[in-house]
């Protein structure tokens, strides 16, 4: 998709199609999520200051993030790219890769199916995408932005490695600074440069992802799309918290606030856990650590002992940016021991304040203390699926 949170805010909004936009998280966020191509022509990007964002253009509106919009867009969006082969890659919100190999007799070549993809798109959305065709993901992807923001671009296999040998290794999707940095140590700029270094050297360094990048800057990435879907081994959530934060009673608002969203995502897909990573990060490094509840739970009042533990154990009034509570290998909910009425009424009450919520919106019902909670907006999940434990808004 194209700028896509943004496109959506265009689509909604008629008065801002044509303008500059940027996406920010919720009203009080100052930094961009997402610009509009409108606002992109400025120079703004993902990632840039709102305050410098307004030094660029002045015209620029900024738009409060959206998040169960947006997911429910993609659902839509994936529900149509389904509809064409269920050979699909959900890659993010806003991305996927589709396999037309098994499909070509039924509805024609690929060009074709990948031109009937993105009139689906349009159809399901009323939102243009961009789309690269070509015979392994990474050439694909590279592919689908060649063009934006309404793009077709065909990339023949067999041309994949000519076309890519000319540009930087770190154009191509997973390859970061940090492997980009490596890879230069050796002479590797360019993509046509990756034959003279050895696989060996990357497989030394990176393991099978370092054998990957080798064949993806020949445009010969031998992942396949991924079409299962693997469970999730822990379910967590993390807020950012004013920096350098030192005040104990402050902390203790943010840890119950994940405690209970880490507990009501577990009660929601009746898991329960009794492994959990507690952490706060600090400017250098996290204090953390692994805690164990005696019995599996899915209550946050027992997750947040445990992040009452970290703090009197490990924390000794360093400055705090950060906070994460992980429920570590979730597994289904076990059968309450017969006589454990205590359990009985807590289940109860629990299922009673889901209740509430699920009806009038997440902590419409919830612990006093948390009336003092962070009032930043939910934002998606990198893994979000339109279904499933993954479809978190976090």
């Amino acid at each position: 998709m194209n700028a896509f949170f943004a496109s959506v805010e265009q689509l909604d909004h008629p008065e801002l199609r044509g303008r500059p936009i940027a996406v920010t998280n919720g009203s009080q966020g100052t930094c961009i999520i997402t610009s509009s191509y409108e606002a992109r022509a400025y120079g703004i990007k993902t990632g840039m200051r709102l305050r410098e964002a307004y030094q660029r253009c002045p015209e620029l509106i900024q738009c409060a993030s959206n998040p169960h919009r947006y997911a429910a867009v993609s659902t839509t969006i994936m529900a149509a790219l389904n509809s064409i082969t269920p050979d699909m890659e959900i890659f993010s919100v806003d991305e996927a890769f589709l396999d037309v190999t098994h499909c070509q007799r039924l509805m024609g070549p690929p060009e074709e199916i990948a031109k009937r993809a993105k009139q689906r798109v349009f159809e399901a959305s009323g939102l243009l995408c961009s789309v690269g065709l070509s015979g392994d993901k990474t050439t694909a992807k590279y592919a689908a932005k060649l063009q934006k923001p309404d793009g077709f671009t065909v990339i023949p296999p067999w041309q994949a490695e000519q076309r890519l040998s000319g540009i930087p290794v770190t154009e191509l999707c997973g390859i970061g600074k940090g492997i980009g940095a490596f890879l230069a140590q050796y002479g590797v700029i360019l993509c046509g440069d990756m034959k003279q270094l050895p696989i060996s050297v990357l497989a030394r360094r990176f393991g099978n992802l370092g054998r990957r990048i080798w064949y993806m800057a020949q445009g010969l990435d031998p992942e396949h799309v991924k079409i299962g879907i693997k469970a999730p081994q822990s379910v967590g959530h993390g807020k950012v918290m004013p920096p350098n934060t030192r005040d104990r009673e402050i902390l203790r608002i943010y840890l119950m606030h994940m405690s209970e969203k880490v507990a009501r995502r577990l009660r929601r897909y009746a898991l329960q856990a009794n492994h959990f990573f507690i952490g706060l990060r600090t400017k250098e490094a996290w204090i953390s650590g692994k805690w164990h509840c005696p019995q599996p739970t899915d209550d946050g009042r027992q997750i947040m002992l445990l992040c009452d533990q970290l703090l009197i154990k490990l924390w000794r009034g360093e400055g705090i940016h950060q906070v994460q509570v992980t429920a570590l290998n979730p597994k289904a909910s076990q059968q309450i021991e017969l006589f454990a009425q205590e359990n009985i009424k807590l289940e109860q009450l629990n299922a009673a304040m889901d209740r509430i919520n699920n009806r009038y919106g997440e902590f419409s019902l919830a612990p006093a203390r948390l009336i003092k909670r962070s009032k930043m907006p939910n934002v998606i999940a990198p893994a979000w699926q339109p279904s499933g434990l993954r479809q978190t808004i976090l």
